[in-house]
């Protein structure tokens, strides 16, 4: 049983991981990147849609996006939907197809950028220490209920206190590399 409370444990802590990877993906760096459009909706007959089931993005240049609708009829829609969503970017119709021409950050923007990054850590890292707290709360009730001993309790506490430093230091690692990414020109 505590075995299992430490893998669950472990499990939410890697989810947190994989969820600031993916807000990470969306923070826009020096070069294009098609999950900044991931948000963007579209309104497809009558119905919000994602912007990649209505078309495909392309990077035909390190600071350019390219979106092909599938349905030619939707550019203007989705033009629409990409200034809507408020991403930072202005698209050019091109009747076919809608240009996004990414300009440079600047060194505001980059620092500004940074600051954003660390916020979002630490609202992982406080993400992790709770799944921290649940995981040894569950381990002090088997050990009020006498499924566990004293001694067994706090072993599996200070296993537990190790994956959060385990995964604490992941999210370091993570906004490290980020603002080493949006830093580098």
């Amino acid at each position: 049983m505590p075995e299992m409370i430490l893998l669950e444990t472990e499990e939410k802590m890697e989810n947190a991981i994989s969820a600031l990877q993916r807000e990470f993906s969306k923070v826009r760096t020096g070069r294009a990147n098609p999950k900044l459009l991931e948000s963007v909706q579209v309104e497809y007959y009558g119905a919000l849609t994602p912007i990649t089931q209505v078309g495909s993005i392309g990077v035909p240049e390190p600071t350019q996006l390219i979106v092909k609708p599938f349905d030619k009829t939707i550019v203007k829609a989705v033009e629409k939907a990409i200034l809507a969503a408020n991403i930072g970017v202005t698209p050019q119709n091109e009747g076919h197809q809608i240009r996004i021409v990414l300009p440079a950050l600047t060194t505001d923007r980059r620092k500004q950028l940074v600051k954003e990054i660390h916020k979002l850590g630490e609202v992982f890292k406080v993400e992790i220490r709770n799944d921290r707290r649940d995981g040894n709360d569950a381990i002090k009730k088997l050990e009020k209920a006498s499924e566990i001993s004293e001694d067994d309790s706090k072993g599996y506490q200070e296993d537990i206190q190790e994956l959060t430093v385990q995964y604490s230091k992941k999210v370091d690692e993570l906004i490290k590399a980020k603002e080493d990414d949006i830093l580098s020109i």
